[in-house]
């Protein structure tokens, strides 16, 4: 058994304030990246503990899962059209949906989800 490494993560130290500092920290902001999810809000769909592939300039519709920027925190839901406007839905009827003014709220676009460890239980979206 081989024993585990240490893979290094890059963590922002502080906002960029220069235009040239905004250039160059943003070089890979397009690039998927991939979240754990936590809690029980989107069960059944996913379940906690999986992991998720987001598309940060995926194009969000109507039944799409997103990363969503509301109330000054990341919120994964699904966004849903009602005759009322947009609504970030969990998949949990236990928790509320949550009206917001468009999709500028959307960060990104859930594209993948997979159970860590298991190459063949993995789903895409589109």
């Amino acid at each position: 058994m081989s024993k585990p490494f240490p893979i290094p993560v890059r963590v922002a130290a502080e906002t960029p304030e220069t235009p040239e500092e905004m250039e160059t920290s943003a070089c890979a902001s397009g690039e998927p990246y991939a979240l754990m999810v936590l809690g029980d809000s989107m069960q059944p769909e996913f379940m906690e503990g999986e992991i998720i592939v987001v598309e940060p300039e995926g194009l969000a519709k109507d039944g799409s899962y997103v990363v969503a920027f509301v109330n000054d925190e990341y919120i994964f839901r699904q966004v849903v059209q009602h005759p009322e406007g947009w609504m970030l839905k969990p998949v949990n009827p236990l928790y509320p949906n949550l009206p917001v003014e468009g999709l500028s709220v959307v960060k990104g676009v859930v594209i993948m989800k997979k159970k860590p460890g298991k190459r063949s239980e993995q789903k895409a979206y589109d």
